[in-house]
């Protein structure tokens, strides 16, 4: 970072404590307590191959379709990385005062995620366990690192829409999963996702008020670069395209649910306090939004043409009911 970006975040990380402490006793009181015992259909369960000498998993005992399974794995393995989303959102943001105690509530809440979707796909043998393990070891072992350089307003843009964009993702593979346990297990680590981002996108509404541009500038590189943080894990991108195809998470829906109503909701278009880069970050944002529709347009009418192959030849394509 440049020497006025490093006194632009140190000056917001004060100035924006209060808010921080607001947002999170708001949070507080809004988030209900859960446990992901509960969702877990633990008497569906039996022993592994192994030391226990139980039955080894088969194919044939997953209930769940291959996308789901796909969707549900990758979901995961994106859930496992939680000790490293941790560390570069500490560094960016500090673990004083409000902002650790936000911090380490947030990391609490997530990492119930991860615990029942595993417990789920276990108890119900819904995925290939030495699989799943194996990929989870390598993905774990990649790590995530911002590519930020640890820049607090540029972390926090970048958790507003990928907190939003998780929580779609989890809501949509529960209702492709056909399975009444394992959509009620997605909706409630959905809204989780949902609480969070209200709670980043609410504080970087305070950070456009207080530095209009260098906010802008922030907003507009993550949404012309943004990526999920499990793109570096092993077999992403072919599950992201049967992800998609499937009605999942697509281009049009990132476009439509996630970054258009943040960016409504910072009023990003109507603003009259920008200038210099923050004037020039607009135009760039405004640009990069329309490329985007137009390629998302493309997406959805080949994925038409390819379910209407299917659909001659036979076979049902698996996706989300419009």
């Amino acid at each position: 970072m440049s020497e006025e970006s490093n006194r632009i975040q140190s000056r917001l990380i004060r100035d924006l404590e209060p808010v921080v402490a607001v947002e999170l006793e708001r949070h507080i009181s809004v988030q209900k307590n859960w446990y992901p015992h509960e969702y877990v259909p633990w008497s569906e369960g039996r022993d592994y191959a192994g030391p226990l000498n139980g039955d080894a998993w088969e194919a044939k005992d997953s209930r769940l379709t291959p996308v789901a399974q796909d969707s549900l794995v990758l979901n995961l393995l994106t859930e496992d990385n939680l000790p490293s989303y941790h560390t570069e959102i500490a560094i960016s943001m500090g673990r004083d005062g409000a902002w650790g105690n936000w911090i380490e509530r947030w990391t609490a809440e997530e990492a119930r995620h991860a615990i029942v979707i595993r417990d789920y796909l276990m108890a119900t043998r819904g995925v290939d366990p030495y699989e799943l393990e194996d990929l989870r070891m390598a993905h774990m072992s990649l790590g995530y690192q911002t590519p930020y350089e640890n820049d607090m307003l540029h972390t926090i843009a970048y958790v507003s829409f990928q907190e939003l964009a998780t929580r779609i993702s989890h809501r949509n593979t529960g209702k492709l999963s056909d399975d009444p346990i394992a959509e009620g297990m997605m909706q409630r680590v959905a809204l989780d996702e949902n609480l969070h981002m209200l709670f980043y996108r609410n504080t970087l509404s305070a950070a456009l008020d207080m530095e209009p541009n260098a906010a802008m500038r922030a907003i507009a590189d993550v949404v012309t670069n943004f990526d999920m943080p499990g793109a570096n894990m092993p077999g992403f991108g072919r599950k992201a395209v049967q992800i998609a195809l499937a009605g999942i998470y697509d281009l049009q829906q990132h476009l439509d649910d996630v970054v258009a109503p943040v960016l409504r909701a910072w009023n990003v278009f109507e603003r009259t306090d920008l200038s210099g880069d923050g004037l020039v970050a607009r135009e760039e944002l405004a640009a990069f939004i329309k490329s985007a529709g137009a390629d998302a347009q493309r997406f959805s009418e080949k994925r038409e043409i390819h379910f209407e192959r299917l659909i001659a030849r036979g076979q049902e394509p698996i996706r989300i009911p419009r």
